[in-house]
């Protein structure tokens, strides 16, 4: 008997909800608990993952500076486009809306005013000082997702410039940590269906099933701003900086794209990723530092996805974003690719960015059956743009090789 994978399960789970809340109304509401205990599951296990995380991948990070100034550019390469890939998002979402059109309940907005007190707006230097810690312990315990990023990132650059035989204990306890939390976390996506039909049912029956439109129209953007990304910015890198023609680069990783796609995964799409890459011309040597890093750090469309849900949920419950807003979406979202890509469910990163920004979590049902249709699409993005940093440091490789020669 074939097993039904946990994403289909999910997917089905939403759809009974949608059922059940059209006909129960707002007797649906009685399944609420089951959605709230999976979402308090989720808030319990995200701050000491974050964390350990994040520290665990800038130490992995820190030591490619052996690589010397191919390390440097493959990670400000990544980082770089990652971080306009969340301000297309922002953008696209503020100019196009997915989250108005459906009146909330009365109640539903004082929570969100209420959750909103914790980001305040804020100028310039308020915000830039509020991401630096005074007490690293007390972020900690208060669940400050940007002050846990600076300081679990510094400290992990810190671990890996530490001499080998004194970090390397420090470093494997950090592993062993991540690992068992990752471990917590595949145990509670095993109730993930569980919790995505309370919370589905509760939501039909707080919003009414034209919630449903808010999430059509998210697709509907998403696809569209992934699009630009897709066949926009990254063909045009390539164009530009590798010199190779956008067509023949997006026609040569063809099988890469529909593999990620199918898998909605970056690793199981490396060797073909790697295969295609040297077809078009790109040495072994690149492809075997380039891609690896790749499929950890750069998430071109993951990082566009949190940016746009996180403008869609301000939107639906009418919470103002201000510099402070914006900054902790950009900030969680590019620096959280750094150690959660090992990470299952990326709704988790969503809730951080959530959070960091002061919006209300009501609406993650939402996003939750229908993720497996955007993890397919971000991914095939994702490995994508990382054919093209290793196109281009192959070309910038070459030219070094003219010059010196």
């Amino acid at each position: 008997m074939t097993k039904i994978s946990n994403s289909t399960q999910i997917l089905m789970a939403m759809v009974l909800g949608i059922v059940a809340g059209f006909f129960l109304g707002e007797r649906g509401a009685i399944f609420a608990p089951l959605g709230d205990i999976f979402i308090l599951l989720i808030k319990m296990v995200i701050i000491p993952l974050i964390f350990f995380s994040i520290i665990s991948g800038a130490a992995a990070l820190g030591q490619t500076k052996s690589a010397g100034k191919v390390g440097v550019f493959t990670i400000v390469f990544y980082l770089g486009t990652s971080a306009v890939s969340v301000i297309l998002g922002l953008v696209m979402g503020t100019i196009f809306k997915p989250g108005q059109g459906v009146t909330l309940p009365e109640s539903l907005k004082t929570d969100a005013a209420t959750y909103a007190q914790n980001a305040d707006i804020a100028g310039f230097w308020q915000t830039l000082m509020g991401i630096i810690p005074e007490n690293p312990f007390a972020s900690l315990v208060s669940g400050n997702i940007l002050q846990i990023l600076f300081f679990a990132l510094f400290f992990g650059i810190a671990l890996s410039v530490i001499p080998d035989g004194k970090r390397q204990p420090l470093i494997d306890l950090v592993d062993t940590i991540n690992q068992a939390m990752i471990w917590m976390i595949k145990k509670i996506l095993l109730i993930a269906p569980i919790g995505v039909f309370g919370l589905m049912v509760n939501s039909i029956a707080l919003f009414g099933i034209d919630i449903m439109k808010l999430v059509l129209a998210l697709l509907a953007v998403f696809s569209g701003t992934l699009a630009l990304i897709h066949f926009g910015m990254i063909p045009l890198l390539v164009m530009v900086l590798g010199r190779i023609n956008p067509i023949k680069f997006l026609v040569g990783m063809k099988e890469t794209q529909i593999l990620a796609f199918a898998s909605a995964s970056s690793m199981a799409s490396l060797p073909v990723n790697k295969q295609e890459c040297e077809a078009l011309g790109v040495t072994p040597a690149v492809t075997a530092f380039v891609l690896p890093l790749g499929a950890t750090i750069n998430m071109n469309g993951n990082a566009m996805l949190y940016a746009l849900t996180a403008t869609f949920f301000a939107q639906m419950f009418e919470v103002e974003l201000g510099m402070a807003q914006y900054v902790a979406i950009v900030l969680t979202s590019v620096l959280g690719a750094i150690g959660t890509a090992g990470v299952p469910g990326p709704a988790l990163l969503v809730v951080a960015v959530l959070v960091a920004a002061g919006i209300p979590l009501a609406g993650l049902p939402l996003i939750f059956g229908v993720d497996r249709l955007f993890d397919m699409m971000r991914t095939s993005t994702n490995v994508l743009g990382d054919a093209s940093c290793a196109v281009i440091v192959n070309r910038m490789l070459e030219g070094d090789a003219i010059k010196n020669g």
